[in-house]
C-alpha cells in the first residue's frame, strides 16, 4: 500500500481520507486514462497518491490544494515535475481561467463535506470535458438513480440535467488511511452541452425540484402548491396525483418551462425562492 508520510495526519476540518491501496489507485488512473497533451486538473491531491501516476502518463498536471502543509510538501517534491500547484479553495477557483480552459479533465478524491456544492460549481463552469470523482457510495447512487427509487432526488435530476452520470467502481474503507465509516465509489461525469435556453431553464428546474422533493411524501399537487398558484396548477403537463420521485428528467424540464412562463408573466408564488435541500 502507498502509505502517506508518517508526519502527515488527515485533518477532519478538511474532510481528509488518504487513498493508499495501490490496486484501487491503478484502477482509478486507468479509468481517467490521462495522456500527454491533455489539460488535467486534480482537486485535493493530498499525499499525491493519484498525482504521481497521472503525472507519469500525462507529464503535466494542475492541482488545487487547500491544506497549506500539504501544498508546501507537494511544491517541493522532486518527483512531481510538471505539477502546477494552486493553493486555495476549489469552490472559489475560476476554472475557465486555467490553462487549457475548454478542454479540462478534472478528477479528485473529494472531501465528503463539500461534495454537492463543488460538483455543481464545476458543472456550471464552461468547457470541462469530463470529471472523475471519488465520493461516498450513497452519493454516487443518488447521482445515478432513476425514477421510482428512494435514491432519486433533487441532486439526481439536477446532476443529470447538467451531465451524463456513469458509476465506475466501488472502493472499500480499507483503501484509505484513516479508514472512513462509509464505502466510497468513483463516478464519471460528462458535462452536456447546454444551450442558452437550457441555462436559462436551470434555475426554474431547481425551484421545481426544491418544491417537489421538499415534500416528497406528498402528491405533486400539494408539493407544488407553494410555488404555483391554484388556477395554474391544474394546467401543468403532468399527473398531479404522482409524487416527486415518479417524474423523469424530461418531465421535470417540461414543468420547469411552464414555471418559467408563469414567472415571466408575474404569476409565481413569491414565498418560494428555490433554495431548499433535497
Amino acid at each position: 500500500m502507498a502509505l502517506p508520510p508518517p508526519h502527515l495526519r488527515a485533518r477532519k476540518r478538511f474532510g481528509q481520507n488518504f487513498l493508499v491501496d495501490d490496486s484501487v489507485i491503478a484502477a482509478i488512473v486507468n479509468a481517467i486514462n490521462p495522456r500527454p497533451g491533455q489539460y488535467l486538473v486534480e482537486i485535493g491531491p493530498g499525499h499525491a497518491a493519484l498525482t504521481r501516476p497521472v503525472l507519469e502518463r500525462a507529464q503535466a498536471l494542475t492541482a488545487i490544494e487547500l491544506d497549506r502543509d500539504l501544498a508546501q510538501i507537494l511544491r517541493h517534491d522532486p518527483f512531481l515535475k510538471g505539477l502546477n500547484l494552486i493553493e486555495g479553495d476549489a469552490l472559489k477557483v475560476d476554472f475557465s481561467a486555467l490553462p487549457g480552459a475548454g478542454e479540462l479533465r478534472v478528477f479528485g478524491n473529494l472531501p465528503y463535506n463539500i461534495t454537492s456544492p463543488l460538483i455543481f460549481h464545476l458543472l456550471e463552469q464552461p468547457g470541462i470535458k469530463d470529471m472523475h470523482f471519488m465520493l461516498q457510495k450513497e452519493v454516487v447512487e443518488r447521482l445515478a438513480a432513476g425514477p421510482h427509487s428512494k435514491d432519486y432526488g433533487r441532486l439526481t435530476v439536477m446532476a443529470q440535467f447538467y451531465a451524463e452520470v456513469i458509476p465506475v467502481l466501488e472502493v472499500p474503507p480499507r483503501a484509505f488511511r484513516p479508514a472512513p465509516k462509509v464505502t466510497s465509489a468513483v463516478v464519471r461525469l460528462i458535462p452536456r452541452e447546454l444551450s442558452a435556453e437550457d441555462k436559462a431553464l436551470a434555475p426554474y428546474l431547481n425551484r421545481v425540484l426544491t418544491a417537489a422533493f421538499g415534500a416528497r411524501r406528498k402528491t405533486l399537487r400539494n408539493a407544488l402548491s407553494r410555488l404555483i398558484p391554484a388556477p395554474h396548477l391544474e394546467q401543468l403537463p403532468c399527473d398531479l396525483s404522482l409524487r416527486a420521485e415518479d417524474l423523469s428528467l424530461n418531465q421535470y424540464c417540461s414543468l420547469a418551462a411552464r414555471v418559467q412562463e408563469l414567472d415571466v408573466s408575474g404569476l409565481l408564488t413569491a414565498e418560494d425562492n428555490g433554495h431548499g435541500t433535497d
